[in-house]
């Protein structure tokens, strides 16, 4: 292995996130060699290029022989299973032959019968059942198969329940009906309504929805309460609450959904645009595929999703399905003949098109941890030159500075100023403030006090003023803030805005209206890494003002008592506690006799302990 494609590999690994998903090794033919799904894709990835002894031969030449990984990231372990065992039916790779198998998932149907019957199925047939699912375990399927035949009355038989053999009495009531489990619709005890209703009731368990069943249950455990029948409310209470807490539903699989093909478009903050695909075949994803594109002057959307489309079909040399799902209409659209295009607003479409947007998502940001990786200078750049564009400034703001306020109640008011440089923190530049000058909880005030002091210090020192100064908590306290910034001279010479309680809402001077960042871009990501290392500051600093407000408030008072002696209690006894119920001889042994008998005489004990 080259060490271009060593290096290669390693920032494939560094660029993995700490998430469930697929992974896929490449070989130099671009061929797919292997895929593994993952609870963590970085630890399971890493651990292929850790020397070990557990790594079987194989293993060792199929990374030997990779020199590209790509991954699928998802919600859930359930769904990298299930997209696992897509790829491999659909790639067939040569490292997963143990996984070559024609396993079929899990279903629930309802059966397109007079009386339905509620069962598990391997196989979808278009018989007008409706299905459910799929689920990546038996266990699971049987779990909810359970709890609907333990909470709900249906038929198991296999009996031909149509009007005339009800009407003609050929069938007779069986054990089931006599334990509960059915309300006999063979001999008409139960009518075709009635019965109807409660496969409305499952349909409502199957898709996730509970307040149909919940209300049921809590109707039927208050009649079983009434009833004295404690153990059977229990019963419904607990098969509830194992329900509520299992997600059976998946992205990954769909009985609905047969073949269709998915194109997801994003812009980036830069002039950059992502383009995600995904092929679903059978029901299931069998290929994920991301560009990137370069859009000419004045490229729409549209535009840009016709070449998308059209790179991708040439590139991958595959035939689009029937259908396929997109973002936005692309212009070309009649050019792909046969072809319907559909931009879903809701259901399992709509779920399918958000995963593709996340997929796009990711990319974006595996390529921007790349190039930070690779190149950051330029990372940097990219970053300021995006941050200048979103916030309407004239030059990037490489220097910025922002303020908070804390208080309990209007005790212990202090305040916070962070510094970051190129977008990341330069913590030996943090400052605290002690508020001298206002008494009470006074926001306003205490902001008007800590930006004149900040920079009126600055201008004096001749120190470098920022680029972009952020206060938090709106407009009040950015008018008290600018009102300082316009008395000192400097309002021309830095950016001033303040940040609403939504983080995406930005204020600037004079104006009372908000300006909505982007919540994609990477400048909302700065803004708001800025926004909690403030809170964090200033809360820190709070919290141990207030704590040596109160040991000053308990042992400084005493007399004789001075700093060094304080500070040689509290790192022997730790607490106040600890000091007020200590001996004498315990105190004589750290501070001396005649400080001892002051600590105790102070705590209202002046005899030996």
């Amino acid at each position: 292995m080259s060490n271009e494609i060593k290096n290669h590999i390693k920032e494939c690994v560094a660029a993995l996130p700490h998430s469930p998903g697929v992974y896929q090794f490449v070989d130099k033919n671009g061929t797919i060699i292997y895929v593994g799904k993952a609870k963590d894709l970085k630890r399971r990835v890493s651990s292929y290029f850790v020397e070990s002894k557990e790594h079987s031969a194989k293993v060792i030449v199929m990374v030997r022989q990779a020199v590209d990984i790509r991954h699928i990231v998802v919600d859930s372990e359930q769904d990298a299973l299930l997209l696992e065992n897509s790829l491999i039916k659909s790639l067939q790779p040569r490292y997963n032959i143990l996984l070559k198998d024609d396993k079929t998932y899990p279903w629930i149907v309802i059966r397109n019968e007079q009386f339905p019957r509620i069962q598990s199925t391997r196989q979808l047939i278009r018989d007008g059942s409706q299905y459910f699912g799929p689920y990546s375990s038996v266990s699971m399927q049987r779990s909810i198969l359970e709890f609907i035949r333990d909470v709900i009355p249906l038929r198991t038989c296999k009996l031909n329940l149509s009007d005339q053999a009800i009407k003609a009495g050929k069938h007779s009531v069986c054990l089931q009906y006599h334990i509960g489990n059915c309300k006999a619709p063979c001999v008409g005890y139960q009518s075709k309504e009635e019965y109807a209703e409660s496969i409305e009731l499952v349909k409502s368990i199957l898709k996730g929805d509970l307040r149909p069943v919940r209300e049921w249950l809590e109707k039927e455990m208050l009649y079983a309460a009434q009833e004295l029948r404690f153990e059977v409310a229990e019963h419904y209470k607990h098969r509830l609450k194992a329900l509520t807490e299992y997600q059976s539903r998946s992205v990954i699989v769909s009985s609905k959904i047969v073949d269709s093909d998915v194109f997801s478009l994003l812009r980036d903050d830069e002039d950059v645009v992502y383009c995600n695909f995904l092929s679903v075949r059978h029901g299931s994803i069998v290929a994920v595929q991301t560009i990137r594109l370069k859009p000419g002057i004045e490229a729409s959307d549209e535009d840009l999703l016709s070449h998308a489309i059209e790179h991708i079909v040439e590139s991958m040399n595959i035939k689009l399905s029937r259908e396929v799902i997109v973002s936005v209409m692309p212009s070309a659209a009649i050019l792909f003949d046969g072809i319907t295009f559909t931009i879903p607003k809701r259901g399992e479409k709509a779920d399918l098109l958000e995963f593709s947007l996340r997929s796009a998502r990711i990319y974006r940001a595996e390529v921007l941890k790349n190039m930070e990786i690779k190149n950051p200078e330029r990372h940097t750049e990219r970053l300021m030159e995006a941050m200048r564009k979103e916030l309407h400034m004239s030059k990037q703001p490489r220097h910025i500075e922002c303020f908070d306020n804390s208080n309990l109640q209007g005790t212990n008011p202090v305040a916070s100023c962070v510094v970051f440089r190129d977008g990341k923190p330069s913590k030996r530049e943090y400052r605290h403030f002690n508020v001298k000058s206002v008494v009470g909880p006074d926001d306003f005030a205490s902001m008007r006090e800590i930006v004149y002091r900040r920079y009126s210090r600055l201008l004096e020192e001749g120190a470098e003023l920022p680029d972009l100064i952020i206060v938090d908590g709106g407009k009040g306290q950015l008018s008290s803030a600018y009102s300082v910034i316009k008395e000192l001279g400097i309002e021309n010479r830095v950016t001033i805005v303040g940040l609403a309680k939504r983080l995406e809402e930005v204020f600037y001077p004079g104006d009372p209206t908000p300006y909505y960042l982007s919540r994609t871009g990477e400048p909302l990501k700065v803004i708001c890494h800025i926004r909690d290392e403030a809170h964090r500051f200033g809360i820190t600093f709070h919290r141990q003002k207030r704590d040596k407000s109160f040991i000053d408030s308990e042992l400084s008072h005493i007399p004789g008592i001075g700093d060094k002696s304080l500070t040689t209690l509290l790192r022997h006894f730790k607490t106040v506690r600890a000091v007020r119920e200590a001996s004498m001889e315990q105190l004589t042994e750290i501070v001396g006799a005649k400080r001892a008998k002051a600590i105790l005489t102070y705590f209202g004990d002046s005899e030996e302990k």
